[in-house]
């Protein structure tokens, strides 16, 4: 069931402030127990079948690694129309200061997840700001704040430039500057790359990259505006070492698994807390951002 909200607070335009209530789909919501949806692993692009038990242990320690950091952790309702993708819950909504973006991924699939984060949030009183529609395709995977009022996007198979415009024509007249950033062709179109694939933010001045994968002018824009690069152990890229979660106050979650990258983080004098990820994550191209979507930060 779901877990109950206890305030009515949200907000966006940060990736880096102390996290305070965040959005999640368990395994069992997105139907990873499901024998009809477990089918289609293969096709979704997961390495291998789900193990349901697995998955859900490793979620259940991934919330409780939320909760001891101060979140609020509120739980999906399970829908009929949800895919075994749907545990990534951060990619088919996109909070603002100003209300809710609700997205149209680029992986069929994952379509209807949008309006049931839509018609779930605003029942936490949760306002929709705008909705992408064809040809637009977005998915918030893509979408990294450099600061509140500066939104990069990346422009690739799952966000295009029709998804992009759309965005900037929504928040312009918020005062936000939305700059597109390019992103490599890499395995190809199956494979799950997003611009939070290569960057993840861990305070407003540090970003851990995959950086020979970013584009030059991507690079040049971070420098631009003074951020200090932290970079991922390579061998560890195809364990998501470059994607983890930041909790606020020097505090990140990350893939256990990737001892060589989280030694990097502490030695940088992070606080790094883990959880087992190789069923939850790993095997599905989800790292700890994708399993969440932050709706307060302070």
């Amino acid at each position: 069931m779901p877990e109950a909200a206890t305030s009515t607070g949200f907000n966006g335009h940060s990736m880096t402030g102390a996290l305070e209530r965040v959005l999640v789909c368990s395994p069992r919501t997105a139907g990873w127990n499901q024998p009809d949806r477990a089918a289609r692993w293969q096709e979704l692009g997961f390495q291998h079948a789900p193990d349901f038990a697995t998955g859900q242990s490793q979620h259940e320690a991934l919330c409780r690694e939320l909760k001891i950091a101060g979140a609020e952790v509120v739980e999906m309702p399970p829908t009929p129309n949800l895919s075994l993708d749907a545990v990534y819950a951060h990619d088919a909504s996109f909070p603002t200061d100003y209300g809710l973006i609700v997205l149209r991924p680029g992986k069929p699939n994952r379509i209807a997840e949008g309006p049931c984060h839509a018609a779930f949030l605003e029942t936490l009183d949760i306002p929709t700001l705008g909705t992408i529609v064809l040809p637009g395709t977005a998915e918030a995977g893509d979408m990294v704040w450099l600061d509140a009022k500066t939104l990069l996007i990346g422009q690739g198979y799952r966000t295009n430039a029709a998804g992009i415009q759309q965005i900037r024509d929504l928040l312009a007249p918020k005062g936000v500057q939305v700059f597109s950033a390019p992103l490599p062709y890499g395995p190809g179109p199956s494979t799950c790359l997003h611009l939070m694939s290569l960057i993840s933010l861990l305070d407003e001045h540090t970003a851990l990259v995959d950086l020979p994968w970013l584009a030059v002018e991507t690079v040049q824009l971070l420098q631009s505006r003074a951020f200090n690069f932290i970079e991922i152990a390579a061998s560890e890229r195809d364990t998501l070492a470059c994607n983890v979660l930041a909790l606020g106050e020097k505090r990140l979650l990350a893939i256990e698994e990737n001892k060589k990258t989280n030694t990097r983080l502490r030695q940088a004098t992070f606080d790094v807390r883990t959880f087992p990820a190789n069923e939850l994550c790993i095997n599905g191209s989800g790292g700890p951002t994708c399993l969440t979507r932050p709706i307060l930060r302070s």
